[in-house]
């Protein structure tokens, strides 16, 4: 691997990393406060951080299982919010029942 693709393989990886924290947070805020405008922006940086590891498999010198790795946590990148969300609505809805 050049310096230059080291480089280039980083930034790309930072930003895929910036996108799913985006996802994440933009869809529980927007999801908790009803707003649509922000689980949509969420939705958007999903697709962002998907299309950064489609370019990180593509582009990158980096050996087949790490790119296979890459675009797997991207798709599994769409399910961690949804679930984490219900399940703490859930933990929460039943210590109000039983307070």
């Amino acid at each position: 691997m050049t310096p230059d693709a080291l480089i280039t393989t980083t930034v790309l990886m930072g930003l895929l990393v910036l996108a799913g924290g985006a996802w994440a947070v933009l869809y529980c805020v927007g999801r908790m406060r009803a707003r649509g405008a922000l689980v949509r922006a969420g939705i958007a940086s999903y697709g962002v951080a998907l299309a950064l590891a489609l370019v990180i498999a593509v582009v990158s010198p980096l050996d087949f299982g790490w790119k296979l790795l890459i675009v797997a946590s991207a798709l599994a990148y769409a399910a961690i919010p949804p679930i984490t969300l219900r399940y703490l609505e859930r933990m929460h809805s039943d210590e109000e029942a039983h307070s």
